[in-house]
């Protein structure tokens, strides 16, 4: 096993763990997660909304063992880069991650969307005006977010992330938002 496939293997163990987490009881291994999943008829929700732009979303993208193409569509347009209106497709393991940090915080309040994908060019213009945006950021990719639930502290939200052991959290207290990517898993403050 390469260590590429064996962080995809945590990952995915651990975003699954997260969901059996909210559920009765946690799977304890990958293979019979998926089945402990389908069998207590799991369904996979996200919600948020975007200040910036107005919209609202409330979708249910997964359901027993199969992701919804066009509830993942309709994430991928609300997840684009805003300033230029551009789509790119948002990786499932973050909105995975995502959802089941949503999910172990216990809040029916949806997300505020404050970064999805980056545009090549909005990275760089928001890496003009600040030090804390990376180069080769994981949102160029579609591979991050950075959220806020208002009932809940970032570090409720950063705790619930880091619980699903399926990639970056990021904290940022002056900022008030907490970044989840589907990447390396590791966490820091910003």
């Amino acid at each position: 096993m390469t260590e590429k496939s064996a962080l995809k293997g945590i990952t995915r163990r651990g975003v699954l763990s997260a969901f059996a987490a909210t559920a009765v009881v946690a799977a304890p291994t990958f293979s019979n997660a998926a089945g402990f999943l389908r069998g207590a008829g799991d369904i996979r929700r996200l919600k948020m909304y975007n200040g910036r732009t107005g919209e609202t979303m409330d979708t249910i993208y997964w359901i027993e063992g199969s992701y919804i193409k066009d509830a993942l569509k309709e994430i991928n347009a609300f997840m684009r880069d805003w300033r230029r209106n551009e789509v790119k497709t948002i990786d499932t393991r973050t909105i995975d991650i995502m959802a089941a940090a949503h999910n172990l915080t216990d809040s029916s309040e949806p997300y505020m969307l404050l970064s999805g994908y980056r545009s090549p060019a909005t990275n760089a213009m928001l890496r003009s005006r600040s030090r804390g945006v990376a180069k080769n950021s994981l949102h160029l990719k579609g591979q991050a977010a950075d959220l806020r639930l208002g009932n809940r502290s970032i570090y409720q939200v950063a705790k619930a992330a880091k619980s699903c052991g399926g990639g970056g959290v990021g904290t940022y207290r002056g900022s008030n938002f907490v970044h989840m990517d589907c990447g390396v898993v590791r966490s820091w403050n910003g």
